[in-house]
């Protein structure tokens, strides 16, 4: 067993609480090989995607490669670190995770945000309970983040994607940048992580206009309208400011994320060898050259129609070891089982009840524990099942 990361006032302890996703790297490369090109491009594509091989660990709740040669809708786990190259053996923490369900027949792709602070019951770490959700990572690494999804919410994940932020902003700029609109109105500073400092950003509610300060906002730059990888991680980091919290982080990360899909569309803008070069240093998964080979003939079209959801916590903390209160997000039965239950649907799965409350079993010394922190009249009784496909 892998040595236990340091205690949970540690674990919860983020000071810059950075955008990891990796959805673009996923999108990207869908486009790249769904294109038409010359062998040599092909040839390329193939050895950065060899280069980003990494197996997840374990082995998959169903046959991955027989539901994507038939064109059956897949489910892939994105989550990312703040390396900076990524090593194969890294062990780090997986702040922002996303479930990426894309469905060929309804040519539609699903975002499903899963709250970092969740409480959870680690898989194969139950001891260790209570546990936020991206601690699964540290604990276990891949395979252990994937059996714990598995079991908080009884869907089968297919494949798995891991970007280190400083990656992701290389490849926003590699597409050119990007312009959203931004929900809400807020200031930011990555270096301060508050409204204040260098480096700082403006940006405006219900639109596309920022400006930025080199001067802690004594003088502005003229409103710009597209992002570069550097404010687009600004506007995706923020989350003291923001009423929802990390919940209105989640938002904006998927806003971002959309607007890079968009962007990706214009292929020409990705066939370089500096944008291979930051894929290749910057990402894993256990997608193999085969599976986006064929993804993007079946699953491409996907792209154009996006649905986002998240799941909604209850807020609540527990102390740990040393007394110091930890803030979790304890998520109810019911909402639980209407996040399966759209998921599985995105899946084109049957309809099963969600998994069990926490993800791995609670021991019997910590049950009572578990009970207690379940919100007021919230029916945890739900056991895990597993489709076996």
């Amino acid at each position: 067993m892998e040595p236990k990361p340091n205690s949970r006032v540690n674990r919860h302890q983020s000071p810059s609480h950075k955008l990891r996703n990796s959805i673009l790297f996923l999108i990207a490369i869908l486009l790249i090989v769904g294109s038409f090109f010359t062998w040599r491009t092909i040839h390329s594509t193939k050895g950065v995607v060899d280069k980003s091989y990494a197996g997840a660990g374990l082995t998959k709740s169903r046959n991955v490669s027989n539901v994507v040669k038939s064109g059956r809708p897949i489910s892939i786990l994105l989550y990312g670190t703040d390396t900076g190259e990524l090593g194969r053996t890294y062990r780090g923490r997986t702040d922002s995770m996303m479930l990426l369900l894309i469905n060929p027949k309804t040519k539609q792709t699903t975002m499903v945000s899963l709250p970092r602070d969740a409480m959870v019951s680690i898989v194969g770490y139950e001891d260790t309970f209570p546990q936020k959700l991206n601690a699964a990572y540290a604990y276990g690494s891949t395979a252990t983040s994937i059996k714990t999804i598995e079991a908080f919410l009884n869907i089968p994940i297919d494949f798995y994607a891991l970007v280190n932020m400083g990656g992701l902003a290389n490849m926003v700029d590699q597409v050119g940048g990007i312009s959203v609109d931004s929900p809400i109105d807020f200031t930011y500073s990555q270096e301060t992580a508050h409204d204040y400092g260098p480096n700082l950003y403006r940006f405006h509610k219900n639109s596309n206009k920022f400006e930025h300060s080199d001067d802690n906002g004594q003088t502005w730059s003229k409103s710009k309208t597209k992002m570069n990888g550097d404010a687009a991680l600004a506007f995706s980091r923020m989350r003291y400011d923001d009423p929802e919290g990390d919940y209105g982080r989640q938002k904006r990360q998927r806003i971002v994320l959309e607007g890079l899909i968009k962007k990706s569309a214009n292929v020409s803008t990705l066939l370089n060898e500096k944008f291979m070069s930051t894929i290749s240093s910057n990402v894993r998964t256990d997608l193999t050259f085969g599976d986006m080979t064929t993804m993007a003939s079946k699953y491409i079209k996907a792209k154009n129609n996006i649905v986002t959801e998240h799941m909604q916590g209850v807020s609540t903390s527990y102390p740990d070891s040393e007394g110091n209160n930890v803030s979790y997000e304890v998520i109810p039965q019911k909402e639980k089982q209407r996040t399966t239950n759209f998921m599985r649907k995105a899946l084109g799965l049957k309809h099963e009840q969600t998994g069990r409350p926490y993800g791995g079993e609670i021991p019997a010394e910590l049950s009572t524990i578990a009970t207690s922190l379940r919100p007021l009249g919230d029916n945890s009784t739900a056991s895990s099942t597993n489709d076996g496909e």
